[in-house]
């Protein structure tokens, strides 16, 4: 199982190419969309294994995110999804992919994935995107999104969004998650995007 943290604004501008367009000599350039540093967003937890979604968690407004939260709001229920899933095996020999970041790195995190028997794959520190979140799915989702009002019906369409993946596309994020972390090792820890096929 990999998952990660993103936030997602409620309105949606495309990216630089989107905006980009040929102009005459002499014609002033279009009007480019920028985002107002204090424009509504929701943080976003998101887990999913080979075989689909496990979790999605919205972080309500004011919370923040730090190794209680992750425990509790995203760790738990989504082993509990995992329990549900494989009801033969539960969580027996099964591991977690997150990056470095401090919440996923705590003490307290990690005894708890320990105490649960959860093996915790190692993330390389400083390395490119390596986590499927990263250099999968938040893009895809973020690519999909209409602008929303408010939290709900944003992590409705999330929801929707990640639905609709099929299972070998959740599958085929994990391959390329391996095939990464081979350029990786293979370059030594440097720069490996342009050599993905």
């Amino acid at each position: 199982m990999t998952g990660d943290e993103s936030w997602i604004y409620h309105r949606q501008i495309r990216h630089k190419q989107s905006n980009a367009s040929w102009i005459a000599p002499g014609e002033p350039p279009r009007t480019i969309v920028r985002r107002d540093r204090f424009e509504p967003k929701s943080m976003f937890t998101i887990f999913f294994k080979s075989t689909g979604l496990v979790l999605i968690d919205c972080m309500d407004k004011g919370e923040s995110i730090d190794a209680d939260y992750y425990i509790e709001n995203c760790l738990k229920p989504a082993l509990k999804t995992v329990r549900r899933q494989r009801p033969a095996s539960g969580t027996t020999n099964f591991k977690i992919l997150h990056d470095n970041a401090k919440p996923h790195t705590a003490k307290s995190v990690k005894s708890y994935l320990d105490s649960e028997g959860i093996t915790i794959i190692d993330h390389p520190p400083y390395s490119p995107d390596l986590a499927p979140c990263d250099f999968w799915l938040f893009d895809r989702i973020k690519q999909h999104l209409d602008d929303h009002m408010c939290a709900e019906s944003l992590t409705k369409q999330i929801t929707n969004i990640l639905m609709s993946i099929s299972q070998t596309e959740y599958h085929r994020a994990f391959e390329k998650y391996l095939e990464r972390m081979r350029l990786c090792v293979e370059n030594e820890g440097e720069y490996f995007e342009h050599m993905i096929k």
